[in-house]
This record gives C-alpha cells, sequence and structure tokens, in this order.
C-alpha cells in the first residue's frame, strides 16, 4: 500500500503571518498605541498609503491587517504581472461593491516602484476620487518611482529592518508555536545558531522564518543518536547549511545604492581607509557595476583633492583602466588601492569652489566680451579692429610674467582659485603669492609710466 502523501503547507513565514496589530512584532513607531497606525484604525477611516520599508519588514502584513481592520475588499495586485487591462477590472469591481454593499476596496500594489507611468496615471483618478484607498508597498525611495500627483495623496509610512531581538522573538514564537509554527516537533535552537540566524537574516523577517524552517527540516533528517533526547538542536552548522549566503540589501537605482556611494564618498573625504574600504566593500558584494565605482572614484579625485595631490586624478583613470583589463575579482584590488590612496592624501576642494565661482558669475553675468588683446588675430580685418593689440608675449619676458588682465573688463580683478596650505597645493600657494607680488610690482611701474 503506497504511503500517503504529505500535506503542502505553505511557507513558515505564510503561516506566522500575524492577524492583528497586536500580533505584529517590531515596527513600534508606527504600531504602538499611540502612534500613527493604530490612531487610523482607531478612526475606522484610512487614507491611501505608501509602505516604505525593506523586504521582510511586514509592509504585506500590515496592509492586510488595516483591510480587515476596515472591512474592506482587499485586492491584491502586484505591479510586475499586471496591467492597465487589470487595473480597469479592479475599478469596475469597486464601483460594483460601492454600488451594492456600501463597502470600501482597498487595493494593494506590491511592489509599486515598479509600475510605469501610464500604469500609475491608470488609476490616480480614483484614488482622487476615493473609490479606491491605495495602500502600495515599495522597498525603494517613493519619490523616485511614483509619480508625484500619486505621491501627493498618499502618506508615507516608513518601516524599518527588525532589529535582531525582535527577530529572536520572532524565532522563538516560531519554535513554540503549535498551531501554525514548529512547535510539537520537538525543537530547540542553540544560542550561536540563533545569533547567526538573525545576523543573516539582515533585518528580513521572511528570510529569517524561511531560513529557520529550512534549518529545521535538515535537523529532521539527522539520523537520532541511539541516547540522544528527545529535542533535537538546531546548531551552527545547520544554521550556516540553511543559509547557504545571503544577499546584501541593495538597489542599484534606489535610495540604498545613493546611500552606500554616500558613505563611501565621505569616508574618503573625512581621510578614513577603513570607513572607505568597508563601503567599496559593501558596494562589490551586493553587485554594484565596478566601473560605476571608478568613476566615482574619478570624479572624487579632482572634486576633494584637486590640486593638493595631482596624482589622484591619474592614479583613479589607472585604476578603471586597471579593471577594465582584468575584471573581477582580480581588478578590485585596484579600486581598493585607489580608494586607500584617496582617503590618505592630503584634501583640497579649491578648484571644485573655484569652478562653482566661475559659473555663478557667468550665470549672472551673460556672455562678456573677450579683452580684445588676448583675441586672435589671423586677418587683416581682425587686426585693424584691434584684435591682440597690446598683447605681451610672456616669454619674452625675464621671469615669463607680464602684467596684463585675462578677464572681462566688468570683472576685472576677480580671484576665483584659493588654493589650500594642504599637500602640494601649498607650493601652489607659495608660487602665485610670490607672482601676484611681482604682477603687482610690475602694475605700480605701468601706473608710472602712464
Amino acid at each position: 500500500m503506497p504511503p500517503e502523501p504529505h500535506a503542502i503547507l505553505p511557507p513558515l513565514a505564510e503561516r506566522m503571518r500575524p492577524r492583528s496589530l497586536d500580533a505584529c512584532i517590531g515596527q513600534q513607531k508606527i504600531l504602538g498605541a499611540d502612534r500613527l497606525l493604530s490612531g487610523l484604525l482607531r478612526g475606522k477611516t484610512l487614507p491611501s498609503l505608501i509602505l516604505w520599508g525593506p523586504p521582510g519588514s511586514g509592509k504585506t502584513t500590515i496592509a492586510r491587517i488595516l483591510a480587515s481592520s476596515c472591512n474592506a475588499d482587499f485586492v491584491f495586485f502586484s505591479a510586475v504581472l499586471s496591467g492597465v487591462a487589470d487595473i480597469r477590472k479592479i475599478v469596475a469591481r469597486a464601483e460594483e461593491s460601492r454600488r451594492q454593499k456600501n463597502r470600501a476596496t482597498i487595493l494593494f500594489v506590491d511592489e509599486i516602484h515598479r509600475f510605469n507611468k501610464s500604469q500609475q496615471d491608470a488609476f490616480l483618478p480614483h484614488v482622487e476620487n476615493g473609490l479606491l484607498t491605495l495602500i502600495g508597498a515599495t522597498t525603494e525611495n517613493p519619490s523616485f518611482q511614483v509619480i508625484a500627483p500619486l505621491l501627493s495623496r498618499c502618506r508615507v509610512v516608513v518601516l524599518e529592518p527588525l532589529p535582531e531581538k525582535d527577530l529572536q522573538t520572532l524565532i522563538n514564537r516560531a519554535l513554540t508555536d503549535t498551531e501554525n509554527g514548529l512547535g510539537g516537533r520537538d525543537l530547540a535552537i542553540t544560542q550561536e545558531a540563533m545569533e547567526f540566524l538573525v545576523r543573516h537574516s539582515d533585518g528580513d523577517a521572511r528570510r529569517c522564518l524561511n531560513s529557520l524552517e529550512v534549518a529545521a527540516m535538515l535537523v529532521e533528517t539527522l539520523e537520532p543518536a541511539a541516547d540522544s533526547p528527545p529535542t533535537r538542536s538546531i546548531t551552527l552548522d545547520i544554521a550556516e547549511d540553511a543559509c547557504q549566503q545571503k544577499a546584501l540589501r541593495y538597489d542599484k537605482n534606489g535610495e540604498e545604492h545613493y546611500n552606500l556611494i554616500s558613505a563611501l564618498h565621505k569616508s574618503l573625504r573625512d581621510s578614513d581607509p577603513d570607513g572607505s574600504l568597508y563601503w567599496l566593500a559593501r558596494m562589490l558584494i551586493a553587485g554594484e557595476d565596478p566601473l560605476y565605482i571608478a568613476r566615482r572614484l574619478i570624479r572624487f579625485a579632482s572634486e576633494d583633492i584637486g590640486i593638493a595631490d595631482p596624482q589622484a586624478l591619474p592614479l583613479t583613470i589607472a585604476c578603471r583602466e586597471s579593471y577594465q583589463q582584468l575584471g573581477s575579482p582580480e581588478g578590485e584590488l585596484a579600486l581598493a588601492q585607489a580608494a586607500v590612496y584617496l582617503a590618505t592624501a592630503p584634501k583640497s576642494n579649491a578648484v571644485y569652489m573655484a569652478l562653482q565661482h566661475v559659473m555663478r558669475d557667468i550665470k549672472k553675468t551673460g556672455s562678456l566680451p573677450v579683452p580684445l588683446h588676448i583675441r586672435n588675430a589671423p586677418t587683416g580685418l581682425m587686426k585693424n579692429l584691434g584684435y591682440g593689440a597690446g598683447y605681451q608675449y610672456a616669454h619674452d619676458a625675464p621671469d615669463a610674467l607680464v602684467f596684463q588682465s585675462h578677464l572681462p573688463e566688468e570683472i576685472d580683478g576677480r580671484q576665483y582659485y584659493f588654493p589650500t596650505t594642504r599637500g602640494y597645493e601649498k607650493t601652489v600657494l607659495d608660487r602665485l603669492v610670490k607672482w601676484r607680488k611681482i604682477l603687482a610690482d610690475k602694475k605700480q611701474e605701468t601706473e608710472k609710466k602712464r
């Protein structure tokens, strides 16, 4: 007689999904008794919301709880799998529900950041007139992908990764819950395994429970020793097998992308090689394009080091070329070398600031004419008009310095570049001070002759 088939159960994370706000673990900043969502539920009114948080932070769970608490029709909608035609069907269904049952419709849009503009435009008027209450879920900053008219009609609620203590509570609850969890299987977990699962979940409750379930399955496949106790333990080795390798949270085009590159840039600027290497490695492990990082290092060499270390720019260009020739993983060492060099180099943003000041002046003053004496005069007509008249050739002067203006008359005498006393730029500063003294003397001589 064939064995009876095992019942197919939903994943542990789905079985353990809370059915009320009181049962939710974490997110007390928005779920506490005197916090936003609890207050909305007490008032029995629900505005359109966008739940923004990392994977496994409870976005879908909270949306379902809110819908059930408001006695509304709940429609789950995937931004990845559905299109405009599906939106029309949902609108028709919502109109029928309002007309026949006087029930509101809550439209839950998972991964709303993946909606294109036409899809968002399709349900915007129905959110405006109140036919649909929108609850969108996104792992990326909604201001990057959600259209402004829709975003302005939604309250953005920020969810955070679950802290370690909450993940530990979640694991213990799953191990003792006999109805939906792993309770009744006589499973225990060592402290080392607990800490490992929590650490490798990266604040993601779903990943934590999924890893715990795999670990439980691995324990049950082991042959118990004859003298072993009835309670079996999830050990560190089993937890490591269950987790394999985690993927760091990262979105190449969203906020986390900008957060990490900002952290790298600021660590470099603050001359911290350790922080610089850490954020560089975080981006590489998460799958960032190494050539993008190389381009940012090149930019940093000009923006934050400049003339203080003139070798910074050619070194970062060589870093990019090295990576292009070697690829990963060998070329990543060139990125690390460049990052350490930039972090430990003297810093100056004098060139960057000089360019900003010049740009501002040009926007204010417009296209001021080039002074005649520094214009080129390739034709006779130009010479007759005074082009190049009175120009002094610097190499004819004994010290290669001549007193003549190189700026339009309206801004003559303006200074933009103010070198620092750091690194090679101090040499440049000393040189400019010397030259300006010589030129000031020549200016006095010229004025006396007049």
